[in-house]
């Protein structure tokens, strides 16, 4: 039986907040745990997965001073649907540290056009890293690369820091103007 999904509203993508620390923990979670199918990494004892880099966005909201990094919220009629993490913002190349869409806001375009926003909010270099294994990735970032920078982005394979056990990840460079 195959069921038609309602089009999704295009979604509003704003930085984030304090307030918005328990919903972006939220979101963590779903990221991580969808990520694990890809990565083969188990949560801690404590059922939680590894999460030091929402930690330092959140850290920086709390201190509302950023520290380089910044933490994006994507709504559709008021709902979570996407979150973005950037680094790098007080250093000449942005990077784009974690980015999640919900399942249910998948194939609507949403994740294209929360991604293009994030990058657009911030002109000039950016990085985006994914691993090959994660087929959907694979297919994502090289379309909003060329829908957002044209023919100025790059595909690069670089090994993983400390981890030579891991294949190399895919890194994807661009200028947004």
């Amino acid at each position: 039986m195959t069921t038609s999904r309602a089009p999704l509203p295009r979604p509003r993508t704003r930085p984030a907040t304090v307030d918005d620390r328990d919903v972006l923990e939220r979101l963590w979670a779903l990221f991580r745990h969808d990520l694990s199918g890809v990565t083969g990494e188990l949560p801690g004892p404590d059922g939680r997965f590894r999460d030091e880099r929402l930690r330092a966005a959140l850290d920086g909201l709390d201190r509302h001073d950023g520290a380089g990094w910044a933490a994006h919220l994507a709504t559709v009629d008021d709902r979570p649907v996407a979150f973005a993490l950037v680094r790098g913002l007080d250093g000449p190349v942005r990077v784009l540290s974690a980015f999640f869409v919900v399942r249910a806001a998948r194939r609507h375009g949403v994740g294209r056009d929360v991604a293009a926003a994030v990058l657009r909010a911030v002109p000039g270099p950016w990085e985006i890293a994914y691993q090959d294994a994660n087929a959907p990735a694979a297919a994502f970032w090289p379309r909003v690369a060329t829908e957002v920078a044209g023919e100025r982005w790059v595909l690069e394979h670089r090994a993983v820091p400390g981890r030579p056990d891991l294949p190399p990840d895919a890194w994807v460079r661009l200028a947004v103007s």
